[in-house]
């Protein structure tokens, strides 16, 4: 039996990550949840577990300059803390949840050779973090950085539910197709199942085994909805000028960004 402590009661990963377990016929894996904003954390005795899980994390918060201090509070030095006391108490796995905001927006394909060029508070917060974690491995201590695309799935919050909501209220929507790596949430929790029982370590790129595409995103949800749509093609070259212009907004809906299928 894998003893796990997710650090991050409150996260929708972390949440779904126990639910996912608890389901599991024969399972080996047992979950134990903590805060990390009150600080309750600190005052668990880690020596119990064999894998600290890090989800704790500022996001979905608008970025302005005053909110950059609380990004690498939270994101950057709670975690390298976590990661240290982890240490300190002889955990056997410290698996670290990152994202994809490493790489900049304007990326299209993510290859092993990809540098890392966040652009966001967030982005940048979670590489500081990875950066002084990794410092921290040695050959009983493993690190796993994950670095998953836009996770959905029933309740989460955040881009897709932002998708759902323009779906209910966009009759006409451009036919422009991309390329998204996106990830569902109980493949996020299969993933995390496997790399806890193989104890793995390094860098790891979940996503789903096809590329999500906006246009048609928004077509199945509408279909869901009871709701007809009608695609168009007439502001594809609009579009193409303004992910070109790096519009952040346009970048994010219609741009292409996804994993090389070898990062799997």
């Amino acid at each position: 039996m894998k003893k796990v402590l997710i650090i991050g009661a409150n996260s929708y990963i972390g949440r779904k990550f126990k639910e996912y377990v608890s389901q599991m016929n024969g399972a080996d894996i047992s979950v134990n949840l903590v805060s990390a904003l009150d600080g309750s954390w600190r005052q668990v005795d880690f020596s119990s577990y064999d894998v600290v899980l890090h989800l704790a994390a500022v996001v979905h918060i608008k970025e302005t300059n005053y909110m950059e201090l609380l990004y690498y509070n939270i994101n950057h030095k709670l975690a390298v803390e976590a990661a240290e006391k982890a240490k300190e108490n002889h955990i056997k796995q410290f698996i670290f949840m990152s994202t994809a905001a490493i790489f900049s927006l304007q990326t299209g394909c993510i290859t092993k050779e990809t540098i890392p060029d966040p652009t966001t508070f967030y982005g940048k917060s979670k590489l500081a973090a990875e950066k002084d974690i990794m410092k921290l491995q040695d050959e009983e201590y493993r690190i796993a950085i994950v670095r998953p695309p836009m996770v959905y799935g029933e309740g989460c919050k955040g881009n897709y539910a932002r998708l759902v909501k323009l779906s209910e209220f966009t009759p006409v929507f451009p036919e422009y197709h991309n390329k998204r790596s996106m990830l569902h949430i109980n493949n996020l929790s299969k993933y995390l199942v496997e790399l806890i029982r193989n104890e793995s370590r390094g860098y790891f790129y979940p996503q789903d085994d096809e590329y999500a595409d906006t246009c048609e995103m928004v077509v199945k949800l509408r279909k869901e909805m009871g709701k007809n749509t009608i695609l168009t093609s007439c502001l594809n070259n609009i579009l193409r000028f303004l992910i070109k212009k790096d519009i952040k907004v346009f970048q994010k809906m219609f741009g292409d960004f996804y994993y090389d299928k070898s990062l799997q």
